[in-house]
This record gives C-alpha cells, structure tokens and sequence, in this order.
C-alpha cells in the first residue's frame, strides 16, 4: 500500500513537471527565466507539499524539474504534453488536492509571467487548466 501511495506520488510530481513544462513551451520556446522561476517555485514551495521520497530517497517535488529538463532537451511538443497532463489528471483527481491545486495554478501562472509577461497561447493554456481543475 506504502509502495503504490509512493508510485502514485511521483507520478503526480511527474506529471506536475509536464504541466509546467507545456506553460513555458507553451510560446514555442523556453527561456532561461522561466527554467530559474520553476527551480525556486519548486524549492520554495513543493518541498513543503509532503514527505514522498523517490527511489533515491531525494524529495519527490524534484520529479518535477527531472520532467521539466527531460521534456526540455527532446523538445516535446507542448500540446502533447498537455493532454497527457490532462490524462493523469482525470484518471488521478483523488491526488489534486485545492492545496496542490492551488499551488499548480501559481506556479503555471509564475511561469507564463516569468519572461516578458503571459502571452496569448500562455493565457489559453493557463484558462485551459482553470477549467480542468473546475470540473
């Protein structure tokens, strides 16, 4: 049971680094800021969120940036990853707690903000996520 909760747990924490991963590619391109706005959001705040550990015994809210880097150096296409955010999302709602929720939507908004203000595309994914997490 311990085992699944943990799984489960990093695989939020990896689809969490998809979502924020699709917000700043969102534009087409990823600046540097919005890779620095991530590091610290993650540091400052998902560390706090619980005490999940990956096989590592690392804090799994650095699942996230994994993702993050990961997604970045293949170049992943951000709709795709979206959906596929949006998939673990509906199959794995239990897991979205308004805590988490809430601190999904400041981060993806700090990103979309992070270089030169949101944009148009980071605006429709950011009104794309509110809905999702409405429903």
């Amino acid at each position: 049971m311990l085992e699944s909760k943990k799984k489960l747990g990093n695989e939020l924490y990896q689809s969490l680094g998809k979502l924020f991963y699709a917000m700043a590619m969102a534009d087409h391109s990823i600046h540097m800021k919005e890779v620095e706005k991530l590091n610290e959001t993650v540091r400052d705040h998902w560390l706090e969120v619980d005490d999940i550990e990956d096989e590592y015994g690392t804090d799994s809210a650095f699942q996230i940036i994994s993702v993050f880097d990961w997604l970045l150096e293949y170049g992943k296409d951000s709709d795709q990853i979206y959906e596929e955010f949006e998939a673990f999302y509906t199959d794995y709602k239990i897991l979205f707690t308004p805590q988490i929720k809430d601190l999904a939507m400041s981060t993806s908004r700090a990103i979309a903000t992070a270089f030169a203000g949101s944009n148009k595309s980071e605006l429709i994914l950011l009104g794309r996520l509110q809905l999702l997490f409405n429903t």
